[in-house]
């Protein structure tokens, strides 16, 4: 719900009132589309405690006298016998459960009035009236009778109406307007399955006029594609439900040159009045043609075209026949300036064309050849789509269909990328257009389903494409081996080795100039067979990726997967980099799967690098994207997060979902991922026999960088519970890994580790050791981790002044980054060493919430309150709401002190 503050305290204080032993009544009043019902069922989730009745008015039935009191009373009539006689027979005959004259509609009112109050007196009731213009006149009398005679009784009468009409005149009101424009902007936003043309966002947002049904409504019908760059047309939404029949009325009465002209101007999204008017002069159409219109309401001409509602632009747009659409746009793309909008002029004449047409076909291709150019994925789609449309040559419609198919599938319209699919194969196609077919159809069957088929089917396609494009087919290879990665242990047959195997025939017939796809296609192979020898691949592809000579498209589409090579060498720096590079590129071309995809890696990233509060923040924008744009993508950033801050029930709670979606998905990393947080959590907490199982399972499986994770909390775990053998075990395969990695992170967490299986001099060098080397990394929350097991050991060991300064320094760090669990062990043992531990003092950041600390940092960032609200798909006023709170919570008055309050770094931009 966006915005809506007042609103709902309004309702809020209402339930309070009403459980309090006060009667209340009021009308909720609003335009079609304002929200009134959204507004209804918030407070019906509010009504804890409260007995809810709701009623519909339904239009069929508003001849139907007392329907509408029947449908609210009928599950109450078990009270009626307290009632009144009279009023229970008058009652009675109204609902048609007794036979008699017509009812006494004072008496049926009254008999309602005392029904109520009657059942009140068990448990406080509110009673929910949507869409009152369609109760039966004689319900509505019924209803203000009673919503004006209520007093000590614990009764809410609440109505949601267009207007109140003398039956409920006199009752309080809440008016729910239209949204403020930055609370608008985030709601088509979220509506939005992909970035939209600002022009366009502009035109739509002064159209509906801050009404929520039009701006979710409008774009739900389009696909990705459809809406990029405005480029889509109102003919593609379904005009449904009343709002559009009561447009499509008042459009009707107008006379024919003004509907004309309106026609016309829904025809174009951009909302150019000079554009429309050129055109319309084209078309005969006299300037007085808009004058009716105006005075109705239905639009504006100043300086822009607009229209009073987005709805209004559909019916207009409907209310053409085809061949007259054709004609509107044939006018619009000759009073389109071909070399100032060359893109908008191909794209009228390609909705001006009834059949195939290649020398548009080939226009629209130039302009989708532009939009890529500019980053605008779902735009190019567009263009492309159509153009296959236009096509008559059935093999460069097979051709067009593909390269569509594919923007397709970066835009995210999986659908039309499918429907793409099929048209591809029913033309002439040459090898490697089959082959690529197989490429799009493989990549499609991972975007859908991480694991099960899709490392085979992407396989099969690079195999195929070797010996025909050989970039390609390395590339390919590169996303069989993600696709192997993410399924794991549910492959269907298909592993990394596997890949690693194929993929040897492609890696030899590289050249000197080595792309990024294929570096990391060497390092992955090579990794797979011995690790040793992929380490150097791997740093090479690192340093491609870092670099500057690599393009914006390379490092969008690889720098996820290059962040988790540089995991899987326990290199610190390159991880980070490349996540922070991996979300901002994915905001920038607006790539909102990749962008969810790269917070949650980013999330995990931060977490090793102590800065829970950041990665909170990371996690809550990845719930953000998933929830306004709907992607179904893993929580195992936000996962792995809840595990390193000992948040038991949160931590189970996404263990279980994650499990569940990863069967679903044959995502064989979610179940690997949900185990090592769990060895995480328990360990945390010292539940070291619960903590063994899970670790053990998380590190069997040898996964990339998921082994990594899981053998220090299999030997910490293993140690705990006497199982030396073991951890013995365990630690020489880190020990392995980390020698040939070489990095402090990968050497500290090995000198840790081993320290907890040796004893006396040995084990004290190599705590110091982990601690020396893991201060030179930026994983802080593994050095506190190092303090920690440093700090028991000198405590059993009988050192406790020595004790008492590691544990110091655990507890502070542990505590400040927010690691719950971890900091309550040092807080105990400190304890047992008999140190006074001060009460725990929480950093400022610590104490505000993720999204608060996200809004934090963005506004200490100096990001306005709309361009948070556009971030993190909120309005603007509750980011206001939420900045006020923070304010609070930190003690401070202004942004300007957000800097010194503030007490970590923010995430990676």
């Amino acid at each position: 719900m966006k915005d809506r503050v007042a609103e709902r305290d309004a309702l809020d204080r209402l339930v309070v009132a009403v459980r309090a032993g006060e009667s209340r009544s009021m009308v909720v009043r609003g335009d079609p589309g304002a929200g009134k019902t959204v507004l209804l069922d918030y407070l019906a989730r509010q009504a804890h405690g409260c007995r809810v009745a709701r009623v519909t008015g339904v239009q069929s039935e508003m001849e139907l006298a007392f329907a509408g009191l029947h449908q609210l009373c009928a599950p109450m009539l078990e009270y009626l016998g307290r009632v009144p006689a009279p009023q229970q027979d008058a009652l009675q005959t109204a609902f048609g459960v007794a036979a008699g004259p017509p009812p006494d509609r004072f008496l049926v009112g009254l008999a309602v009035l005392n029904l109520l109050s009657e059942v009140a007196r068990k448990q406080p009731l509110i009673c929910l009236i949507d869409d009152t213009q369609w109760l039966d006149q004689a319900s509505v009398q019924a209803l203000g009778f009673v919503a004006r005679r209520l007093a000590a009784d614990q009764v809410g009468l609440v109505f949601a109406a267009r207007d109140p009409g003398a039956n409920l005149a006199g009752l309080t009101e809440l008016d729910v307007g239209g949204l403020r424009d930055d609370d608008a902007r985030a709601l088509l936003e979220s509506a939005l399955p992909a970035p939209l043309d600002t022009r366009v966002a502009d035109l739509i947002i002064a159209e509906a006029r801050g009404n929520p049904l039009a701006l979710v409504e409008l774009p739900r019908g389009l696909s990705p594609a459809q809406l990029a760059g405005g480029f889509g047309l109102p003919g593609a939404v379904p005009l449904t439900g009343r709002i559009e029949d009561s447009f499509a009325r008042q459009l009707a009465v107008l006379p024919g040159q003004t509907v004309r002209l309106l026609q016309l101007a829904a025809a174009d999204p951009s909302g150019d009045q000079y554009l429309v008017w050129r055109a319309a002069g084209q078309l005969g159409i006299p300037v007085e043609a808009p004058a009716s219109a105006v005075e109705a309401g239905l639009v504006e001409f100043d300086g822009r075209v607009r229209f009073r509602h987005p709805l209004v632009r559909s019916a207009a747009y409907q209310s053409a026949s085809f061949a007259d659409r054709r004609q509107l746009h044939a006018a619009l793309a000759e009073a389109t300036d071909p070399q100032a909008d060359p893109d908008r002029r191909a794209w009228h004449r390609a909705q001006a064309t009834a059949g195939p047409d290649e020398q548009i076909a080939v226009e629209l291709e130039r302009s989708a050849g532009r939009a890529r150019a500019r980053g605008g994925l779902a735009a190019a789609a567009a263009f492309l789509e159509r153009s296959v449309a236009l096509t008559d040559d059935p093999a460069r419609r097979a051709h067009r269909a593909l390269e569509a198919g594919f923007a397709s599938m970066q835009a995210g319209a999986f659908d039309s990328t499918r429907n793409l699919l099929a048209v591809a194969c029913t033309g002439p196609v040459d090898e490697l257009q089959r082959a690529r077919i197989d490429l799009l159809r493989a990549r499609l069957a991972f975007a859908l389903s991480r694991g099960n088929d899709a490392p085979s089917l992407l396989l099969a396609a690079a195999r195929r494409l070797e010996s025909l494009n050989l970039e390609l087919a390395q590339e390919t290879y590169v996303d069989a081996f993600i696709a192997a990665m993410f399924g794991a242990r549910l492959n269907e047959g298909i592993g990394v080795r596997d890949v690693a195997q194929a993929a040897r025939g492609a890696l030899r017939k590289s050249g000197s100039e080595r792309t990024a796809a294929s570096l990391l296609l060497d390092a992955l192979a090579a990794l797979t067979d011995d690790y040793g020898t992929g380490v150097p691949l791997c740093r090479d592809a690192l340093r491609q990726l870092s670099g500057d000579k690599i393009s914006s498209e390379e490092r969008l589409r690889w720098s996820r997967l290059g962040c988790a090579v540089a995991l899987e060498l326990w290199d610190d720096e390159s991880a980070y980099l490349l996540s922070g590079y991996s979300v901002r590129i994915a905001r920038e071309a607006g790539s909102p799967s990749e962008l969810a995809l790269a917070l949650d890696v980013g999330t995990a990233m931060l977490v090793f690098c102590g800065e829970l509060s950041a990665a909170a923040s990371m996690a809550a924008e990845t719930q953000s994207v998933q929830e306004a744009t709907g992607i179904n993508a893993a929580h195992h950033g936000a996962l792995v997060l809840a595990a390193w801050r000992g948040q038991s029930r949160e931590t189970r709670k996404l263990m279980e979902l994650t499990i569940r979606e990863a069967g679903l998905r044959g995502e064989g990393s979610g179940l690997t991922i949900s185990e090592y947080a769990h060895a995480v959590l328990c360990n945390g907490a010292g539940q070291y026999e619960e903590g063994f199982v899970a670790a053990r399972s998380a590190s069997e499986h040898q996964e990339i960088v998921r082994e990594n994770w899981g053998l220090p909390e299999l030997i910490e775990s293993a140690s705990r519970t006497g199982r030396t053998d073991l951890a013995a075990g365990a630690l020489k395969r880190l020990a392995a890994k980390a020698q040939a990695s070489g990095t402090d992170w990968a050497l500290g967490v090995e000198a840790r580790s081993r320290a907890l299986l040796s004893e006396g001099d040995q084990a004290d060098a190599g705590f110091r050791e982990a601690i020396d080397r893991l201060s030179r990394t930026r994983v802080r929350a593994e050095l506190a981790r190092a303090h920690l097991l440093y700090g028991e050991w000198l405590r059993r060991e009988q050192r406790r002044r020595g004790a008492r300064a590691e544990l110091r320094m655990a507890h502070d760090m542990l505590d400040t980054m927010g690691m719950e669990a971890f900091a309550e062990r040092a807080r105990r043992e400190l304890l047992a060493t008999g140190e006074t531990v001060r009460n725990r003092s929480v950093e400022s950041i610590s104490v505000l919430t993720a999204q608060e600390a996200h809004i934090a940092r963005l506004a200490r960032e100096g990001r306005t309150n709309p361009e948070i609200g556009a971030q993190l798909f909120l309005s603007a006023r509750t980011v206001e709401w939420h900045l006020r709170k923070v304010f609070t919570k930190l003690g401070i008055t202004s942004r300007r002190e957000l800097s010194t309050a503030l007490t970590e770094a923010g995430p990676p931009a």
